[in-house]
């Protein structure tokens, strides 16, 4: 069983490479979703940087797990607000380029927490081989990629750099809310690649009857049970207050979720993302590296915003006081 006492014992044992986008987020409280046609009024809460990558290098930084983050820089007023930003968080990009502005979206989070965003792509999603080729290739590094960047325009130039990588390397992918959009030929192509998934439950759901072909019920322990022996391919399954499940070659397992009251959810699957790596970069089990995860989760769920993951001495107080109320 994971305890506080834990993060004491985080050290990157392996190196991390976090690739995907740095944008910025426009949050707005939202009594109801629009209807087209409609006029709705907003509560604007904040403008915040964040892109699935940097919130999950964000974690990484805060729970003092070195990455080397592939956030692409472009030039223009969103990409100075980036700048900006990733200097305050003491977040450095080893990628810089000409190629246009950096993008944007509108986050509209609804009475429940629950968010829904609008998104305008930038140079986040325009890859090519000369920039890929630029960043370091240590041997055994875990590679983060995000469903956004691998179903761009230019996510197979990320899937041939994947496959003509010279050193072994393990790869985890969050295919967030592009899951239904990625085309089978490219998802064959990663699966080959043997990463580890994760996935919300309306991402299992689809895994379950799309690319298991299942047409009975939901079964998050089947899911996993048949992922492993279609892919030969850990997966990881994120269903909220419930916990998560897990299954690699070693192991199949539930952790369960750390009680919190939900503020909103923007960037809590980033957010386990990163805790999720934090532990497996420290050399971790996947059962204690899921249950990182979801203490990291339950902390940001309980904040504004999704750049608001802890580090470890905020973490490991708030661990202990829900400790205490439960």
């Amino acid at each position: 069983m994971l305890t506080p006492d834990d993060l004491q014992r985080l050290e990157a044992h392996l190196p991390v490479c976090v690739i995907g986008a740095a944008v910025v987020d426009v949050i707005a409280d939202a009594y109801s979703l629009p209807h087209r046609g409609s006029d709705i009024e907003l509560h604007q809460q904040g403008v915040n940087v964040g892109g699935c990558a940097l919130n999950v290098a964000i974690a990484l930084h805060r729970l003092a797990i070195p990455s080397t983050n592939a956030l692409p820089l472009g030039n223009g007023i969103w990409a100075s607000i980036v700048r900006q930003k990733l200097t305050e968080y003491g977040i450095h990009s080893v990628l810089e380029t000409a190629k246009g502005d950096n993008g944007w979206c509108l986050a509209l989070v609804e009475p429940d927490g629950e968010r829904t965003f609008l998104s305008v792509s930038g140079v986040e999603n325009q890859w090519d081989a000369a920039l890929l080729s630029s960043l370091p290739q240590p041997a055994n590094r875990w590679i983060y990629l995000s469903g956004y960047q691998l179903t761009s325009k230019s996510g197979e130039v990320l899937i041939d750099w994947l496959e003509q990588q010279t050193q072994p390397y393990q790869l985890l992918v969050d295919f967030g809310p592009r899951l239904a959009d990625i085309a089978n030929t490219h998802f064959d192509r990663i699966m080959a690649c043997h990463p580890l998934i994760t996935v919300n439950r309306q991402e299992a759901e689809l895994l379950w009857h799309e690319r298991l072909d299942e047409h009975q019920a939901f079964d998050v322990q089947q899911l996993m049970t048949r992922w492993q022996q279609r892919f030969d391919a850990a997966l990881v399954v994120r269903l909220d207050s419930e916990g998560a499940g897990f299954v690699d070659a070693d192991a199949q397992g539930w952790i369960p979720a750390l009680p919190t009251q939900v503020v909103d959810t923007i960037g809590a699957g980033d957010s386990h993302a990163g805790g999720l790596l934090a532990g497996l970069a420290s050399g971790w089990s996947l059962a204690k590296s899921v249950a990182l995860g979801n203490i990291v989760a339950s902390y940001v769920v309980s904040q504004r915003g999704g750049d608001c993951a802890p580090d470890r001495a905020t973490l490991s107080n708030y661990w202990q006081q829900r400790l205490t109320q439960q």
